[in-house]
């Protein structure tokens, strides 16, 4: 393993990381009726856990109402039920066709639990982030012990890490602020 492959490993690893941090994002309702809400759960069609933006067209007609048709009026139960099943909170209208599904208004007090809940998210993924430095610093670190590297290589390769590091985080600051916005300017 050279320096080079470290940083690339890194990068590849802290790029998952904050995939993961956005679909948690994802999952929390800001009081806004948006196809990302749904789009992520799995219903059971056919024997074969699909997401539901496989399953059906998924759309926003408003700020507070989601509409979802599946293609398949088959898959509309289960689709149903992956959503009672989900952690959205939201009931599902079916009407034979199409779900609908009522986004309430979020009051202060919820809005303000909502955005603790993803300031802590936030902190998470960044925790993650760091704890991905940390080991590609050893790896780096034992390159520089076993004799394979210079000095000047070990230290180069961390301040790279750290580079992608600090990339990462303000990505994760980034987006918290933008999560909070739709939190608490609603």
């Amino acid at each position: 393993m050279t320096v080079k492959d470290a940083i690339h490993e890194t990068d590849g690893r802290m790029k998952k990381a904050i995939e993961a941090v956005l679909r948690e994002f994802a999952e929390v309702r800001t009081g806004r009726a948006h196809p990302s809400l749904v789009e992520e759960l799995y219903a059971d069609y056919y024997g074969t856990p699909t997401p539901i933006k496989q399953m059906a067209a998924v759309s926003s007609p408003d700020a507070s109402c989601l509409v979802i048709q599946p293609w398949d009026p088959g898959a509309l139960v289960e689709i149903e039920k992956a959503i009672l099943n989900s952690k959205i909170g939201l009931t599902p209208n079916n009407d034979g066709k199409i779900i609908r599904l009522v986004v309430p208004m979020l009051s202060e007090e919820r809005r303000k639990e909502m955005a603790k809940v993803v300031k802590d998210m936030a902190e998470k993924g960044r925790v993650s982030l760091r704890s991905i430095r940390r080991e590609a610093n050893e790896k780096i670190a034992k390159l520089k012990k076993d004799n394979v590297i210079s000095e000047d290589d070990d230290f180069k390769g961390q301040e790279e890490i750290q580079k992608l590091t600090d990339k990462y985080i303000k990505e994760v600051d980034g987006v918290l602020e933008k999560k909070n916005k739709e939190l608490l300017n609603i």
